[in-house]
């Protein structure tokens, strides 16, 4: 399977997909970790978190699946939201509060 086969799998068949530096336990960057903070502040449970440090092949892949430079990077429901940046201006907004409502 290539990788972008793999990405595509990941991002088809889970709610909620966050590419990230490290885990959702431990995140191993500051943009990784608000990523996370942001989901649970939405209420999400159930976060399928992708460390990409552990696949150089995944984390080159998803910038490029994306055409987006920067991890972490997030999908719901099988779309590209944004980046760390992207969530907090959505959250700061509600719409990312409105776009995981279903999910939480």
């Amino acid at each position: 399977m290539s990788t972008n086969q793999q990405i595509d799998d990941l991002v088809k068949n889970n709610p909620v997909v966050l590419f990230m530096k490290g885990t959702a336990q431990f995140p191993q960057c500051g943009f990784s970790g608000r990523a996370v903070q942001i989901l649970k502040a939405c209420g999400v449970s159930q976060i399928t978190a992708v460390n990409v440090l552990e696949d150089p092949a995944i984390r080159q892949g998803i910038k490029d699946y994306s055409n987006w430079p920067t991890i972490p990077q997030l999908y719901v429901n099988g779309e590209f939201v944004g980046g760390s940046d992207i969530m907090m201006e959505m959250y700061q907004a509600g719409e990312l509060q409105q776009l995981l409502a279903p999910k939480a």
